[in-house]
């Protein structure tokens, strides 16, 4: 029977952390596939919620969101990164960080046009740039120093370019973009009339070894050109509340909320005062999140360098990338399907995250956002590796 679902969207079926999240169930393997934490955010962001879910906050929000978050948000911008924005007029209230990048590709991006992305890259935005009807052109990072081509970056951009889609801290690889690599694209950027950025920010907290995030706008001539994009999932450890924000220039901003008020309208009432009142917590609160992460990052790197398994550099995120080479893996698909039963543990395979999964045939993702417990259970498991 032929499939009713249209063409361009035939390559996009059940996702690999679906499949993955099942496995773990089924093998009651510990699950490092799909990156969400196994506890709750601070607890005064639940108590907000609750009061504001009680006391009547169950109707439809304003357009664009409420006005305590969209000032929260600005505020954020300003404390953290010198980022001036009107909260009436430059920031958007969406659901998620996911429903914030599609949004943003159908509204810039259409037939004939182009979306260079930075691979491998997050699924969402393949389905984005063919929910739009756009063609997709990808440049690769290069493994295992996550090495960014600048003059392949050039190349790829074309007179069809619409869009160049960054993502800093990375996922899935885990590296946080140096200052030095982003000059390089906002030079690019410079040299084309009518190219649009989309940054990808959701992680922007979660950074490591003292290094910093850098956000995309506050590059020379950048403001006026990028939409950046984040949310409450990944910094407060809340993905379930799939509440994020799109800012930038008012007329970026209006594009994106002319579209996302034909996708879901508006998100979630009741929680937007918690979000907002998470983006105003002190900044010993982000920065503690990042050194406990940064720990757990260590838990589980040791563990996989234990058993003769190198990783790539990982200075942000909650994901390592891990390379299964030395122990004769090919095909990290087939692994990763194997992984759950054989060592009762789950991973995703990177080339899921490519257009050409060759050169990245035997490299693993792993979520470390998980309680130290189960990183240790997962280190014991994987230990079995070096018996083999």
């Amino acid at each position: 029977m032929t499939s009713p679902l249209v063409p361009r969207m035939q390559p996009f079926g059940t996702t690999v952390f679906a499949e993955m999240t099942q496995r773990a169930l089924r093998f009651d393997a510990v699950n490092l596939g799909q990156g969400f934490p196994d506890t709750d955010g601070p607890a005064e962001m639940l108590q907000v919620a609750a009061h504001g879910l009680q006391e009547g906050l169950n109707q439809y929000a304003p357009a664009r969101g409420l006005p305590v978050l969209r000032e929260a948000v600005a505020e954020h911008q300003r404390r953290f990164y010198g980022i001036p924005l009107d909260p009436d007029a430059q920031v958007l209230v969406t659901v998620g960080a996911t429903e914030g990048i599609a949004a943003a590709l159908l509204a810039l991006a259409g037939p004939g046009d182009e979306v260079v992305v930075i691979e491998p890259s997050y699924d969402s935005y393949d389905a984005s740039i063919a929910l739009a009807g756009a063609t997709r052109r990808a440049v690769s990072l290069r493994f295992p120093d996550l090495h960014l081509d600048l003059d392949a970056v050039r190349d790829a951009v074309t007179d069809r370019t619409r869009v160049l889609m960054i993502n800093t801290p990375h996922n899935p690889t885990g590296k946080v973009f140096s200052r030095a690599e982003l000059e390089g694209l906002a030079e690019i950027v410079r040299e084309r009339e009518g190219l649009w950025v989309v940054s990808d920010e959701v992680y922007e907290h979660l950074v490591f070894d003292g290094l910093s995030h850098v956000p995309f706008s506050t590059l020379p001539g950048m403001a006026e050109r990028t939409l950046t994009i984040s949310s409450v999932g990944k910094t407060f450890s809340l993905t379930g509340w799939k509440t994020g924000w799109v800012t930038g220039p008012a007329e970026l901003v209006d594009a994106v909320a002319a579209v996302k008020q034909f996708l879901t309208f508006v998100g979630v009432t009741h929680v937007q005062p918690a979000v907002a009142h998470g983006l105003r917590l002190p900044e010993s609160f982000f920065t503690g999140f990042a050194q406990e992460l940064q720990g757990k990052r260590d838990v589980l790197v040791e563990a996989l360098s234990d058993v003769g398994v190198p990783v790539s550099p990982c200075q942000g995120t909650y994901f390592v990338i891990a390379d299964f080479a030395p122990h004769g893996v090919s095909d990290a698909v087939d692994f990763c399907r194997r992984l759950p039963e054989e060592l009762g543990v789950v991973g995703v395979p990177v080339s899921v995250f490519v257009e050409d999964p060759a050169p990245v045939a035997s490299l693993v993702r792993f979520a470390f956002c998980k309680k130290e417990e189960v990183l240790r259970e997962a280190a014991r498991r994987l230990h079995a590796l070096g018996r083999a």
